[in-house]
């Protein structure tokens, strides 16, 4: 059993390290760029996407519009153990509407309806809600009562309602991170690790697996546009 607990303010240092240690460990599953951990680009990206949930997390502490919200799945015999966790940004200036950033599920609490309680109870506060996953995963948003509206790069853009909300949404922005001093002195660990020709592989293999993303998103968007015509 779980219960949920909803946070707008930064969520206690032992809650917010099991949250960045979740996305350090479901990486690919919570990521756009999907990468598995056997291509040498994963670390690189546990670290940009750790430190922009980190951030996120850390801009709770305000009072500005926009500022993101956490539902946290706990456990119901042990409430310092986290479950799961929706990350979310509600609109600037649409106060029904929402955008899930992030979601994710222990491994061996999937399948027990923690994520779908956590994504009703964002839907309740906010209906009109947006979400951007990969084709693999829109089955799952689908049975929560989203609909595919559109393809961006390699996600399917989904929303609760037949179209996106007009509001604003304040997004990390990851290009300073990726050019910061600490995302170079990791690649370049990585450089020496595993060496310059396996590095280039790997970046190869990111954008061959972008692209292959991003034709299934458009392929999939396309196909549902089509089926609802039919109708």
């Amino acid at each position: 059993m779980f219960t949920l607990a909803h946070l707008d303010t930064p969520p206690p240092e032992s809650m917010k390290s099991q949250v960045l240690q979740m996305v350090v460990d479901y990486l690919g599953d919570i990521s756009p760029v999907s990468l598995t951990p056997a291509n040498p680009l994963y670390q690189l990206y546990q670290y940009v996407v750790g430190f922009e949930v980190h951030r996120y997390l850390d801009s709770m502490d305000g009072a500005q519009a926009g500022k993101p919200e956490l539902i946290m799945a706990l456990d119901a015999d042990d409430p310092l153990l986290l479950l799961g966790f929706a990350l979310y940004l509600p609109y600037m200036d649409d106060p029904e509407a929402c955008a899930l950033v992030y979601l994710a599920v222990q491994t061996d609490h999937r399948r027990q309806g923690i994520g779908r309680a956590m994504v009703d109870a964002m839907v309740a506060r906010y209906p009109h809600a947006e979400v951007a996953c990969v084709a693999g995963k829109v089955p799952y948003f689908e049975e929560l009562g989203f609909l595919p509206l559109a393809a961006r790069g390699p996600q399917v853009v989904m929303n609760t309602r037949s179209q996106a909300s007009n509001g604003v949404v304040a997004v990390q922005d990851l290009q300073p991170i990726f050019q910061s001093q600490e995302v170079r002195q990791i690649h370049s660990y990585l450089v020496k690790q595993h060496g310059e020709q396996a590095m280039s592989d790997a970046e190869k293999e990111r954008d061959c697996l972008l692209d292959q993303l991003a034709q299934q998103a458009l392929h999939l968007t396309q196909t549902y546009s089509a089926a609802n015509r039919l109708h």
